[in-house]
């Protein structure tokens, strides 16, 4: 997938900076390659739960924001993210007090 139509998938409109920024997450994300698909496919799992993957504005990585509107929808999409990290691998950060978490990339 080219970089236009990611930031496209995640709800961005393409411009020179977001595209720079999404160039340094992608070469900041370890093996980025292998887990492409994937984040692409948990965005999509928890837009029903309110949440999303987005870039950050703070580091140069993915985040996970979980910002469902009950503690039942948050449990869910905490399970979501758990599942994700660990059926491909991914070392995730979680932000302090937050239910946010930063895509670190595949841990091998």
């Amino acid at each position: 997938m080219n970089n236009e139509a990611m930031l496209k998938q995640l709800g961005y409109t393409p411009n020179e900076a977001l595209l720079n920024q999404l160039e340094r997450i992608i070469n900041n994300t370890n093996s980025f390659e292998k887990i492409e698909k994937h984040i692409f496919d948990l965005n999509e799992h928890l837009k029903v739960d309110d949440s999303h993957v987005a870039m950050s504005n703070s580091e140069d990585y993915f985040k996970i924001k979980i910002e469902a509107p009950s503690p039942e929808r948050t449990e869910e999409a905490m399970e979501k993210v758990q599942h994700f990290a660990d059926k491909y691998k991914v070392a995730l950060k979680q932000v302090e007090g937050k239910n946010t978490f930063y895509i670190l990339g595949f841990n091998k």
